[in-house]
């Protein structure tokens, strides 16, 4: 009886460990998929802003939007996100002089300064995007933001692809 229990118990164990790494294989597999694709307007996210300066998230955020613009992705970045706690300077603007001093055309940044939540950003770009976009029927978006679902709200994807209708 002894023995049938801790046979059992390896059995599970073995099935446990075999389960885990093949989430961990599904997980690496996924975590090295490129699915950028072409779109009107790169917008990326808003994140704490330190005294003009770009915290570590929005400076990751930034530099993958500088990258999928430099591939040609799309001919413009929207940035967006409000003051925060600091009445001087904004997310959005932030993430502007950002890219500009990397060598982005202002005339390719649209900067959305007034949402105060993810949502709100959200909101704000889409509007931002099609008053930009008036002459256009549809736009396309791609969404910078990082991969981990606790930092960001379920409805906001990484990568997500917006299409806003003007009619």
């Amino acid at each position: 009886m002894k023995r049938a229990v801790w046979n059992a118990m390896a059995v599970a164990m073995t099935a446990l460990l075999v389960a885990i790494a093949w989430l961990s294989v599904r997980i690496e597999r996924e975590s090295t998929r490129d699915e950028a694709q072409p779109a009107d307007v790169i917008v990326v996210l808003g994140a704490a802003e330190y005294r003009g300066r770009p915290s570590p998230v929005l400076k990751a955020r930034l530099d993958h939007a500088l990258e999928l613009y430099r591939r040609g992705l799309a001919p413009q970045v929207l940035t967006t996100g409000g003051a925060g706690g600091d009445p001087v300077f904004t997310e959005g603007g932030v993430g502007r002089s950002y890219l500009m001093s990397r060598g982005v055309p202002s005339e390719a940044i649209i900067v959305e300064t007034e949402g105060a939540t993810t949502v709100e950003s959200t909101a704000e770009a889409t509007m931002e995007t099609a008053a930009e976009a008036a002459a256009v029927a549809a736009i396309e978006t791609t969404t910078v933001t990082e991969a981990e679902p606790d930092i960001r709200p379920p409805e906001v994807k990484p990568a997500t692809i917006i299409r806003v209708v003007i009619r």
